[in-house]
C-alpha cells in the first residue's frame, strides 16, 4: 500500500499531470458557467478525445472538468437564477436573492469556500475508505456484483423524481435502450433492425449528449435573451468566507450528507442539494430568512454537492456501479482507457486509485482558486444572448457525436436521442435515470450470465446475495409509501379544464409509445435463447407494467402523474422546442447534402441572421472563429470529417472533402 501511495504521489507531482488536470479544471469551469451542459454532458463532450491519451493524463483531465463543475455551475445559479445543473437547483433560491441586492461577492465566495470543503471531505472520505476496502471486495463475485447493479437501478427508480413509477419507466427505458445490439451473455443480435449501426448498440457519448446536451441547449434558445440581464457583484468576499467558517459544522454535515447519497449508486448530485437544503431548515431556529438570501441557504447545497463527486466515485471504482450519470460517463471512460472497475482497483490499481483520489482533492483547490480570479470577467460573459452561444454548442455536440464511429449515422443517432430526452424532460421523466438504465445494461446482463454459469441459480443464497436483495425490497417498498410530489412542478394555464387539455393528451400519447416500446423489447428477447432473453423479458414486463401504472394516473389527471412539464415554462405564444429541433435536423441534412465544413459554415451564417439576428461584421467573425477552432481540432487530431453528397461527385480539396 505504502508503495502504491509513493507511485500516485509521483504521478500527481509531474509536471505533465498538472497540466491536464488544470486544462480539465479549465474546461469544467466553462462548462458549469454555461447553461445547457452539466457534468454528463461535459464528460461526454471529452469521452471522444481520450482515446490514445495514457492512463493517469486521460485521468487528470476527466477529474479536473469532474471537480470543478458543480462549483462553476454556481456562477449560473448565483448571478442568473438559472440553475447550471441539477446539482445547483437549490443554490438559486438564496443566492440569487443575495445578488439581487448586491451581495453577490458574498455569496459567491462563501459558495466557492463551501465548495472547497465539501470537495476535500468528499477526497477524504474515499481514500478513508479505499483504505479498508480490500476485505470488503472479497465478498463480491459475479453474484453479489450482479445483485448490487439491481440495487443501483432500483435506487434509480424509486429516487430518480418526484414520480417512482416514472423513474421505473425511465429507467427501464434506458434499459431497453441499452440492449440494442449483440447480447453479452451469446453474442445474439436484438433490436437492431438488420442495421449495422445498431448492431455494437448505441454509443454512449451520443446518449449523454441527446439526453441532456441537446434538450436543455433547445430549452435555453426558446427564451431567445441574454443569458443575465446584468452582472453586479458588489463587494463582500471576506464576508463570504467568514460566513463559510461560522457555520463549518454546518458544511462538514452537508459534506458528510454529500459523499453520502453520492455513494448510494443511481442517485448522485440531482437530490442532493435538495436534502441539504431542507436538513439546514430543519435544524435552525430562525428560518424566516431563507429563500430570501439566507447565507446558510448558499453554504449547505454548495458543500453536499461537491462532496458528492468523491461519494460517487466509491461504487464507481470500487465495484463497477456508476454512483450518478456523470460517473456512468466516467465509468465507460475508465474501460476505454483499458481500466476495469472493480475490485482491481483495490489492488493491482491501487495506485491509479490514490491518484484520482488526490487528483479530485487538488482539482478542488485550484478550482477554487480559478473562481474567485475570473469571476469578475465570467460574470460579464453572462450578459452574452444564448442565441449567440447556441451555434457553438451545436458545433461541439455534433463534433463530439461524430467522434464515435465517425459516420452520419451518429448524428442521425443523436437527434433521434435528442427527441427522446426532449420529450422525458417535457413530461418529467427521469433523464439520469434513463441514462443509468442505459449504462448498466451490459455490465447487469453479464453480471448474470457469470454467475449462473459459475454458480447456478444457487447463486441467489449465497448470503451477500440475499442481504443485498433484502435491501433492495426494503428500498422498493420504502418508494411505494412514500407519496410522490415535490420536486415536480405542475404548469397550468387558464382553467383547470384548460389545462387537462393541453396537458394530458401528449402525455398519453408519449406513454403509449413507451409502451410499445417495451412491447418490441419483449418480442425481440423471445425470439432468443434462454439466457438471451432473460434480461429483455424482465425489463420490457417491469417497464411495461410501470408504464400501464402511469398511464392509469394519467386518465386521473396531470397532477396524479406528478407532470413537471416543459411547454409550460414558455409563453403561449411560444412554439415549443421544434423550430430549434428543426435547426439541428437541418443542419444534419446539410451535412449529408454538402459535407460537414461546408455545413457548418453555412449554418453559423443562416442561424445568426435568422435567429440570432446579428450583424454581417458579427456574423463573419464569429463563423471564422468557429471554423478555426474546428481545423485546428482536426488537424490535431487527425480527423477527416463527414462527407455528404458532394463529395461523392466532386472531389473536394480538405477540409471540404
Amino acid at each position: 500500500m505504502t508503495t502504491a501511495m509513493l507511485d500516485a504521489l509521483a504521478a500527481l507531482l509531474t509536471v505533465q499531470h498538472f497540466l491536464y488536470l488544470f486544462v480539465g479544471v479549465c474546461l469544467g469551469l466553462v462548462v458549469g458557467v454555461l447553461p445547457g451542459l452539466g457534468g454528463i454532458a461535459g464528460l461526454s463532450l471529452l469521452l471522444p478525445f481520450i482515446y490514445g491519451m495514457d492512463q493517469t493524463s486521460a485521468l487528470a483531465l476527466m477529474i479536473g472538468l469532474l471537480a470543478i463543475i458543480p462549483t462553476g455551475d454556481t456562477f449560473t445559479s448565483i448571478l442568473m437564477g438559472i440553475p447550471g445543473s441539477s446539482a445547483s437547483q437549490a443554490t438559486v433560491l438564496d443566492g440569487f436573492p443575495l445578488a439581487r441586492r448586491g451581495e453577490a461577492a458574498r455569496a459567491l465566495s462563501a459558495a466557492f469556500f463551501a465548495s472547497l470543503i465539501g470537495g476535500l471531505f468528499g477526497a477524504a472520505v474515499l481514500t478513508g475508505f479505499v483504505l479498508v476496502a480490500r476485505p470488503i471486495l472479497l465478498l463480491f463475485s459475479s453474484a453479489e456484483l450482479f445483485m448490487l447493479t439491481l440495487f443501483g437501478l432500483s435506487m434509480v427508480g424509486v429516487l430518480s423524481g418526484a414520480n417512482m413509477v416514472k423513474g421505473i419507466a425511465a429507467c427501464c427505458l434506458g434499459l431497453a435502450f441499452g440492449m440494442i445490439g449483440a447480447a453479452p451473455a451469446t453474442g445474439e443480435y436484438r433490436m437492431d433492425f438488420d442495421l449495422l449501426y445498431l448492431m455494437d448498440g448505441i454509443p454512449l457519448v451520443i446518449v449523454g449528449l441527446g439526453m441532456f446536451a441537446l434538450p436543455e441547449m433547445v430549452d435555453l434558445l426558446r427564451s431567445g435573451n441574454a443569458i443575465a440581464d446584468r452582472a453586479p457583484l458588489g463587494r463582500g468576499w471576506i464576508q463570504g468566507v467568514r460566513d463559510t467558517l461560522a457555520n463549518w459544522w454546518l458544511a462538514l454535515r452537508c459534506s458528510g450528507i454529500g459523499a453520502l447519497i453520492g455513494a448510494i449508486p443511481g442517485i448522485g448530485g440531482s437530490v442532493v442539494d435538495w436534502i441539504a437544503y431542507g436538513h439546514v431548515i430543519q435544524t435552525t431556529k430562525d428560518r424566516e430568512h431563507f429563500g430570501k438570501g439566507d447565507i446558510r441557504g448558499v453554504i449547505a447545497p454548495e458543500s453536499a454537492n461537491n462532496a458528492t463527486a468523491g461519494g460517487a466515485l466509491l461504487p464507481t471504482l470500487l465495484f463497477g456501479i456508476p454512483g450518478s450519470g456523470s460517473m456512468a460517463i466516467f465509468l465507460a471512460a475508465m474501460i476505454l482507457l483499458g481500466l476495469q472497475p472493480g475490485p482491481a482497483m483495490a489492488e493491482r490499481n491501487l495506485d491509479i486509485t490514490y491518484t484520482i483520489v488526490w487528483s479530485l482533492a487538488l482539482s478542488n483547490v485550484i478550482g477554487t482558486a480559478l473562481c474567485i480570479l475570473l469571476a469578475p470577467g465570467i460574470s460579464q460573459l453572462t450578459a452574452i444572448r444564448y442565441p449567440l452561444i447556441a451555434p457553438f454548442m451545436m458545433l461541439a455536440i455534433s463534433f463530439a457525436a461524430f467522434q464515435a464511429t465517425r459516420s452520419l449515422n451518429d448524428l442521425l443517432a443523436l437527434l433521434g436521442i435528442g427527441l427522446v430526452g426532449v420529450f422525458l424532460r417535457r413530461f418529467g421523466w427521469s433523464r439520469p435515470a434513463f441514462l443509468i438504465g442505459f449504462v448498466l445494461a451490459n455490465g447487469a446482463e453479464r453480471y448474470l450470465y457469470q454467475a449462473v454459469q459459475f454458480a447456478g441459480w444457487s447463486f441467489i443464497t449465497r448470503p451477500v446475495v440475499l442481504v443485498i436483495l433484502a435491501i433492495t425490497l426494503l428500498s422498493v417498498w420504502a418508494g411505494l409509501r412514500a407519496r410522490p410530489g415535490g420536486a415536480a412542478t405542475v404548469h397550468t394555464e387558464g382553467s383547470a379544464e384548460a389545462a387537462r387539455a393541453r396537458h394530458l393528451g401528449p402525455q398519453i400519447a408519449f406513454a403509449l409509445v413507451t409502451l410499445a416500446v417495451f412491447a418490441f423489447t419483449l418480442q425481440q428477447g423471445l425470439k432468443n435463447s434462454f439466457l438471451a432473453l432473460i434480461m429483455p423479458v424482465a425489463v420490457a414486463v417491469v417497464g411495461g407494467l410501470a408504464t400501464l401504472l402511469l398511464l392509469w394516473a394519467l386518465l386521473r389527471g396531470p397532477e396524479a402523474a406528478g407532470t413537471a412539464n416543459f411547454d409550460g415554462e414558455a409563453n403561449a405564444a411560444d412554439s415549443g422546442p421544434w423550430p430549434f429541433l428543426g435547426w439541428f435536423a437541418a443542419f444534419i441534412g446539410l451535412v449529408a447534402l454538402i459535407g460537414f465544413f461546408a455545413a457548418l459554415l453555412l449554418f453559423f451564417v443562416l442561424f445568426l441572421r435568422l435567429v440570432a439576428r446579428s450583424s454581417w461584421v458579427q456574423i463573419a467573425v464569429l463563423t471564422a472563429g468557429a471554423a478555426a477552432f474546428v481545423l485546428v481540432l482536426a488537424d490535431a487530431l487527425n480527423l477527416v470529417f463527414p462527407g455528404g453528397l458532394l463529395q461523392d461527385i466532386y472531389d473536394l480539396p480538405w477540409p471540404f472533402r
